[in-house]
């Protein structure tokens, strides 16, 4: 990486006025902090992660999963620069891999992709609404540690966090489907949400890459389509998005799997029909010949034999994860991407489909997110109904400021929503119905 990318790498929106005493961090280190102790990042320990939240203490909530994110995360750091790292490629300091993983779901709206659903349908003729999206609006404009710049992270910490970095406007199917009748009949595969930036915010965005080369750029916001019935996707993310999404992918995929045998949601025999015995089947795969030890521990009475056998499973996928150069841009920080060996690759998605049919699909579960969807989008509708009676103090002042900017009012209710934790949401839905 040259001089010139480190130098635009580090730097950050909004000139910094608040200088502390012999404050000797580094800018990842900052960056670190001002995620850790903001507001967004502790009400994710009340957000739901796959579990709804209140029916057990044991599973994970979203803030449990950021911090499982983040230490694989920098094991996956760690491995890749103990096996000769590219000389033209710079890792992210651990510091910085952190703060992507323990900021990539601090956008995520109350009752997940139920939440998320509700609030893209309500959001159709402004925008739209997406977590990630969302994400990105609350480190560079709406968590309070500035006046208007949010966290005010630097460049490269804003580029890691951008999953999907193209604009939504260019990602949305076209036309979108029919307006639902009522509430009820919402169906969720209709109205999943493009993922990109919103066009509100494109200013940030375009700040974000504006150290890229033109032709870097052109290349990086490139996106493809995936047939008339789906929104667009993008094609590129840079190298630490890489880490922190394959880091994401173990963490749901292993974790998850985790708290759904606990708590006794996936039995032994549909383990070993729908995982153990197509694992099994994966040629040139470590996985496949370990299986059948670890399916043992895994549905052992004995915690301590999960535990084992689950820190193998994610030991597994990090040592299986090396760079690779796309040769597609200029820039190393582009062109280099984390990848998991295709065999262990195949092996994890094998994980993540069976806790996406076997825990998140299952009835119980959809019941539970259709509910809160429903929360949602009678909240939203409330508050634009009359947004200067109902709205609280500071939120209202932020609705009335947007309209004498010309900026989108029902952005700023989408966005008070999206902060609410289950919890909350849930209260405020019975105090006003």
């Amino acid at each position: 990486m040259s001089e010139l990318s480190q130098q635009a790498g580090t730097a950050r929106y909004a000139e910094e006025q608040n200088q502390r005493r012999n404050d000797h961090r580094s800018v990842w280190q900052r960056d670190r902090a001002r995620i850790l102790h903001s507001a967004a990042f502790r009400r994710l320990q009340n957000k739901t992660q796959v579990l709804s939240i209140g029916n057990n203490d044991f599973y994970r909530t979203r803030l449990t999963h950021s911090l499982e994110v983040a230490q694989i995360g920098t094991g996956i750091v760690g491995h890749i620069s103990a096996n000769n790292q590219p000389q033209n490629c710079v890792l992210p300091e651990l510091n910085l891999i952190e703060s992507l993983c323990l900021a990539h779901d601090i956008g995520h709206p109350p009752f997940g992709h139920g939440g998320e659903v509700a609030l893209n349908y309500m959001m159709r003729d402004d925008g739209g609404f997406e977590g990630n999206a969302q994400t990105f609006r609350i480190l560079t404009k709406l968590e309070p540690y500035t006046r208007a710049n949010g966290m005010n992270l630097t460049r490269r910490t804003l580029l890691g966090i951008m999953k999907y970095p193209c604009l939504l406007s260019q990602l949305q199917r076209n036309p979108l489907p029919p307006v639902a009748k009522s509430f009820r009949q919402l169906k969720v595969a209709d109205w999943a949400p493009a993922k990109g930036i919103y066009d509100d915010d494109k200013h940030l965005y375009n700040w974000v890459l504006e150290s890229l080369s033109q032709a870097d750029r052109a290349t990086f916001v490139d996106s493809r389509s995936l047939g008339d019935a789906h929104h667009r996707k993008s094609n590129y993310k840079s190298l630490d998005c890489s880490i922190m999404e394959l880091a994401d992918d173990i963490a749901y995929g292993v974790h998850d799997l985790e708290d759904a045998i606990v708590m006794g949601i996936v039995s032994r025999h549909d383990w070993q029909e729908q995982v153990a015995s197509a694992i099994a089947d994966i040629k040139d795969c470590w996985l496949a010949d370990e299986i059948g030890g670890l399916s043992v521990k895994l549905f052992s009475r004995h915690h301590y034999d999960q535990k084992d056998a689950i820190g193998s499973l994610v030991n597994g996928f990090i040592t299986a994860i090396s760079l690779q150069a796309q040769t597609k841009f200029e820039e190393p920080q582009l062109d280099y991407q984390a990848k998991m060996d295709p065999p262990m690759a195949q092996a994890l998605d094998v994980l993540k489909r069976f806790v996406l049919h076997y825990v998140i699909q299952t009835p119980e579960i959809e019941m539970v997110r259709f509910k809160g969807q429903q929360v949602v989008m009678e909240l939203f509708q409330a508050f634009a109904s009359d947004p200067e009676r109902l709205l609280p103090i500071n939120t209202r002042s932020r609705w009335l400021q947007a309209g004498e900017d010309n900026e989108s009012q029902a952005r700023v209710i989408a966005d008070y929503i999206a902060g609410m934790t289950d919890d909350y949401a849930n209260r405020l839905f019975q105090t006003l119905f």
